[in-house]
């Protein structure tokens, strides 16, 4: 028998609307057989069933919906969703025999898999597990993963900070075949490598790949700094947009070796896609105005909740106002944030305060987001995340 959550009167909206998360003060109270993990009913008071999902007693998340209303949430539940999930990305024209093999197969909630995630890489699939309610369906996971996508390697990646709080261990695991470390696909007809056992999520930024091939339209005859270059993707995409050259920055040195891996990959001169290892606020902190032709910057999640918002837009103001300084009249600078709680609006409002501060001005040349197999679902607000401006700058 299934437990059944009853909801608080006058708390059905949200799942009414179908946001998938329901918060645990939402709930009456947590029946003795829902157990960390397992599969529950939510009902309102009437005892009417609104919504199948998997039960947390330790987040502030108490139950993420898979389905709105009675479902059956098993093997073949998450073999009918990935396959729904895969069968969109095809139509978006990623996939095998395309000119992008690496994308975004499974998005979590956006998809209707909440806590799951799935990316391929041409014929290597990797996944993470961040629940505990999807933890308990690896092996469901894993057969739906062979059925619909039939991939010669299946990794794991389940590394995930957000696993602490659900009282889960790492899990890296090779499920099927011998995949290397690093393996080769394609993106917009460039050829990439994925550190999918060792890289940062699941071994690539795969998110960034429209931001990649837009960077790559202005980057012509200029010769571009990347911070926060992470593998030197972008810096690669921007060398075949006619950059004069880029020149890689990130505190990681396994990051930077992924760089020069790739400028060999594609034949780019050493002299032409140079890397340099440093802390980049305090390398910022250091600079003055510059002449560059081109900066771009990608910085880290800096707000991953709500308690670091105040520092984290702090830090936000710091790094661009910093790095748009070191841009020249007629520049181009382009700037990321991958965080949920750093809105659009917000990052906009930060850009127009550095600007004023450093005496420049910004004119807008691009906003892009992020792609589409990260899709933004209108149900799941909080799948809206990445954003990036491209800019024109006035002294």
């Amino acid at each position: 028998m299934i437990p059944t959550l009853t909801l608080k009167p006058g708390k059905e909206a949200n799942v009414a609307f179908r946001h998938p998360w329901i918060f645990s003060g939402a709930i009456e109270k947590a029946p003795d057989d829902a157990e960390h993990g397992n599969v529950v009913r939510v009902a309102d008071k009437h005892g009417k069933i609104l919504a199948t999902g998997t039960y947390s007693a330790r987040s502030s998340i108490a139950v993420r919906a898979f389905a709105f209303g009675e479902a059956t949430i098993d093997r073949a539940w998450i073999t009918a969703r990935l396959k729904e999930a895969n069968d969109r990305r095809l139509a978006m024209g990623y996939g095998p025999g395309t000119h992008t093999t690496g994308y975004r197969v499974a998005f979590g909630e956006a998809d209707r898999l909440p806590g799951l995630v799935v990316d391929r890489y041409e014929d290597t699939v990797v996944f993470q597990l961040s629940t505990t309610g999807m933890d308990r369906f690896r092996l469901d996971v894993i057969a739906a993963i062979e059925e619909v996508l039939a991939p010669e390697n299946i990794v794991e990646r389940s590394d995930l900070s957000v696993r602490e709080e659900e009282l889960l261990e790492d899990v890296v695991a090779v499920h099927k075949g011998e995949a290397d470390d690093l393996v080769e696909f394609k993106e917009n007809g460039l050829k990439f490598l994925a550190a999918v056992k060792t890289g940062q999520k699941t071994g690539f930024f795969l998110d960034q790949k429209d931001a990649r091939a837009m960077l790559a339209k202005f980057a012509d005859d200029r010769k571009v700094l990347s911070l926060f270059s992470y593998s030197g993707a972008a810096g690669v995409a921007m060398m075949k947009g006619g950059a004069l050259s880029v020149h890689n920055m990130d505190a990681s040195e396994d990051a930077l070796a992924l760089c020069e891996k790739h400028a060999k990959l594609h034949k780019i001169k050493a002299a032409a896609f140079t890397t340099e290892s440093a802390d980049i606020f305090q390398w910022l902190g250091e600079q003055k105005d510059g002449d560059r032709d081109m900066v771009v910057m990608d910085p880290p999640a800096l707000i991953k909740a709500m308690k670091d918002a105040e520092s984290g837009r702090k830090a936000y103001h710091f790094l661009n106002r910093a790095a748009m300084r070191l841009v020249k009249d007629g520049g181009i600078f382009a700037t990321s944030s991958c965080s949920h709680f750093l809105t659009e609006d917000d990052l906009a409002y930060t850009l127009r305060r550095a600007s004023v501060q450093a005496g420049i001005t910004l004119d807008l040349l691009a906003v892009v987001r992020q792609s589409a197999d990260h899709p933004q679902s209108v149900y799941f607000p909080e799948s809206n995340y990445l954003k990036t401006f491209i800019f024109q700058v006035s002294r």
